[in-house]
């Protein structure tokens, strides 16, 4: 396949922030909404970071606007100190009706509950995205039965044969072939027990799937483990609304897994860094997708909910799981930590992302 050139830079630009404004603008609404449900007073919801591009006020004092950099954003309850939701000065001094709609003064269930909310906002939007496709289009469903071998490939080396029905890899359950496709591709020239079913007997079989490198019609270009196997009992099956959010459900936790096991792939060294994208890299791919159609452009945007919703869970803090670590060990130890060890480990969280946002984002100009 001849490669294409990119979108202009316009396009990729108004594809980005197509993406990214409805994300961040459910992931704050999740903690938005569950703060109100628990009497929290909201003092700011915000689009993007910086200085305001235009705002408003509510009837409740909330202060909704939309900021300069459209990289995130932040709801800001009463007795914050900041974006990063760190307590304020003066929590000890609020009088007892400041007390009740302040975040800080939340149980610990409460807070944990209202800070879980944003992540687990952008996996359900995932879901709805994924859910909208099968009650629309169906799901195209292919058989885990092998149809035609490659010559020479890692599955006929191995010795499979032509009507091999693949049930376990690694003695995860296969239910299709599309299952097959989610496995191997992580596991490049590593071994894989592939369990089949030849005839009325199950058979072992061991496998290295073999490095293949794949140039999409952008020139992007993506390493993934191969069998050399096909599959083509394929068939199209109907969802109603609530097969179809199943379906997705279990979609978006088998996508979840898969980022999981790459990020940890990159950080053993087993996949290169290159392979972990920034802003840059997020935005041009969300101009290809865009160009290639609407369909498309919703699916990249499926994925990249559930990125953002997996990254915000990861223990660091500034982040929604960093503030999570803290409420842990406030259940453990039955009091928060102090506010001197909060700020250190604000600080070095900070520190953290800054220094990941810088990297990757060299890391996507110079790739």
């Amino acid at each position: 396949m001849e490669p294409v050139s990119d979108p202009s830079l316009w396009f990729i630009l108004l594809a980005f922030l197509a993406l990214l404004t409805p994300l961040v603008f459910v992931h704050e609404m999740g903690h938005y909404l569950v703060a109100r449900w628990n009497g929290v007073r909201v003092e700011t919801f915000s689009i993007g970071f910086g200085p305001e591009i235009v705002g408003w006020n509510d009837s409740k004092g909330t202060r909704w606007k939309i900021s300069w950099v459209p990289l995130g954003g932040y709801v800001k309850f009463f007795g914050d100190a900041g974006a990063a939701s760190t307590p304020g000065e003066g929590l000890a001094e609020m009088t007892p009706e400041e007390r009740a709609v302040a975040f800080h003064h939340k149980g610990l269930g409460q807070r944990a509950a209202i800070v879980a909310a944003g992540p687990i906002v952008n996996f359900l939007f995932a879901i709805l995205i994924f859910a909208g496709f099968y009650v629309s289009y169906g799901q195209a469903v292919t058989q885990p039965v092998i149809t035609g071998l490659v010559e020479g490939g890692a599955a006929e080396t191995a010795g499979f044969q032509l009507g091999d029905r693949i049930t376990t890899i690694d003695g995860d359950r296969i239910e299709n072939f599309q299952d097959i496709v989610g496995h191997v591709v992580m596991y490049p020239e590593q071994r894989l027990l592939v369990t089949v079913e030849r005839g009325d007997q199950l058979m072992d079989i061991a496998v290295v799937p073999k490095r293949h490198v794949e140039v999409d019609r952008f020139g992007n270009r993506y390493e993934r483990g191969l069998l050399g196997i096909e599959g083509r009992e394929t068939e199209i099956v109907s969802h109603g609304p609530i097969s179809a959010l199943w379906v997705s459900t279990v979609r978006t936790v088998e996508l979840t897994e898969t980022m999981l096991i790459g990020l940890g792939q990159v950080i053993m060294g087993v996949r290169s860094l290159d392979e972990l994208g920034g802003p840059v890299k997020i935005a041009k791919f969300a101009g290809q997708q865009a160009s290639l159609g609407f369909e498309r452009f919703i699916s990249f945007v499926a994925l990249v909910s559930i990125n953002l919703g997996l990254v915000n869970l990861l223990p660091i803090p500034m982040l929604d799981g960093g503030h999570l670590l803290y409420y842990g060990a406030e259940a453990v130890r039955g009091k928060p930590l102090s506010a001197r060890v909060q700020e250190f480990g604000y600080m070095v969280g900070l520190a953290l992302v800054l220094s990941l946002l810088i990297f990757l984002t060299w890391n996507d100009l110079t790739s």
